[in-house]
């Protein structure tokens, strides 16, 4: 079997990547640096810990065990931290990114799948949101992302190399059998703030409710981690076989308001969730929901774990295996 090289693999997404990517029988290596990843998250026999600037480690291990693609998740993710600090996600996510597709060129492998983000739109004219929505980053963060996107559609016009950008929404949910789940330091995200309010007793804050939607809360795309990983699994696949470069939206192609996932913590539980009610964030659209149907269609790949309850109810038994 094709041998993959999963950077950010001991993070969230990319631990759960590299889960189903054995699943399928491929040989797997991992690339992270351990700042915000988790050394647990990994078997110790394929982490290779290293930082993604280190392009000539990073050519010798491509070379040494004859990669044949890559999939690329290491990134800082969080939207606020990058608005307070954009230089470290440029000289993270641009250059990290960069040094890693010299080391790629360097060893003459020329395929990979790239962790995008639907903050590539920015605040769309459309929902659901398609593919040809131009770019419109309102944050570092997106902005970061689409630069490389931007590398990735030079390199394919005049370097031949292969790429699938996946953007996606709302990641959550866990794969809690194989002790793997969303574990951020700080937490920004929704489910797993709920789930600690509900563990703790300290109320979680709610960001908005005289949004133009039903209840007044945000509406969210949430895609459930695995169905998100088994997305980067069809995407490899399809370049392994020689498959064109391509762009797509991963999500369920539904959205539940800041409310609905509250009700649903409530009933999977049977706990209330203790909240208050803050303003608005700055640069929250009012909705975010994907058309992933080119995704579907092209590739085959569907969410088979879309229930809300079934992705907060496996988001609830990582949780308490932590705690």
């Amino acid at each position: 079997m094709p041998t993959i090289l999963v950077t950010g693999g001991a993070g969230y997404i990319g631990s759960h990547t590299r889960y189903f990517l054995e699943k399928q029988g491929y040989s797997v290596l991992v690339v992270d640096n351990l700042g915000r990843g988790y050394r647990e998250a990994v078997p110790p026999a394929i982490l290779h810990t290293l930082d993604l600037r280190e392009t000539d480690k990073l050519t010798s291990l491509l070379e040494k065990h004859h990669v044949d693609a890559v999939i690329h998740f290491a990134a800082y993710i969080a939207v606020g931290e990058s608005t307070k600090n954009p230089l470290l996600y440029f000289e993270n996510n641009v250059g990290g990114s960069l040094s890693l597709l010299e080391a790629m060129a360097r060893a003459g492998v020329k395929r990979v799948v790239f962790s995008s983000t639907a903050a590539a739109y920015g605040t769309p004219a459309r929902v659901p949101i398609v593919e040809d929505e131009p770019y419109a980053p309102i944050n570092p963060y997106g902005e970061s992302k689409v630069i490389v996107e931007r590398m990735l559609e030079w390199l394919d016009r005049y370097q031949e190399f292969r790429s699938i950008r996946l953007r996606y929404f709302n990641a959550c949910g866990a794969e809690p059998d194989a002790g793997l789940g969303e574990r951020h330091e700080p937490e920004t995200h929704l489910i797993p703030l709920i789930l600690r309010a509900i563990q703790t007793g300290s109320p979680v804050t709610l960001f908005g409710d005289d949004y133009p939607t039903e209840d007044g809360t945000c509406i969210r795309d949430y895609i459930h981690v695995s169905d998100l990983a088994e997305a980067h699994v069809f995407a490899v696949e399809h370049l392994l076989k020689g498959g064109a470069s391509n762009v797509f939206n991963v999500g369920t192609g539904s959205g539940h308001s800041v409310k609905e996932v509250v009700a649903s913590v409530e009933r999977v539980t049977g706990k209330k969730v203790p909240f208050t009610m803050g303003p608005r964030r700055e640069g929250d659209p009012a909705s975010l929901v994907a058309d992933s149907s080119k995704l579907q269609t092209t590739l085959g790949w569907k969410p088979n774990r879309a229930d809300l309850d079934r992705i907060v109810s496996d988001a609830w038994k990582f949780a308490q295996s932590l705690a």
